[in-house]
């Protein structure tokens, strides 16, 4: 414990600081993993829940909280895990198969080209 008057004010500072920090990252983290239960759940309200994240990770990297670029990132993740929740609803219907069939023509085309490289070479 400090002796000197100004330093016991500063613990005092750093205490309360030091709440108030902890505080809005928890609430953070609990926007979080209420938009990541009610994502995987395919809750109806997946979107005022992912507005009320995001809105809670910028507050925390305005604090100082976090850094912007780790609330961006962290914003990143939650929208795609939005969209793969979405995508499980997507999933029910069947897909169309026209991606498979492209990626077998492309490789009966390069097929086609190496064979032609081969016949060059060999006259």
């Amino acid at each position: 414990m400090p002796n000197i008057k100004s330093a016991k004010k500063r613990v005092r500072i750093i205490e309360k600081k030091t709440a108030q920090n902890t505080a809005i990252k928890s609430q953070f983290k609990t926007a979080i993993k209420k938009f990541e239960e009610a994502n995987e759940a395919g809750a109806a309200n997946v979107k005022e829940l992912l507005a009320a994240a995001k809105k809670a990770l910028d507050k925390a990297a305005t604090k100082g909280i976090i850094t912007k670029q780790t609330a961006a990132r962290r914003k990143s993740r939650l929208d795609l895990a939005a969209a793969k929740g979405s995508a499980k609803v997507a999933e029910e219907k069947p897909a169309k198969k026209t991606a498979a069939k492209k990626t077998t023509t492309a490789k009966k085309t390069t097929a086609k080209k190496t064979t032609k490289k081969a016949e060059k070479v060999e006259e």
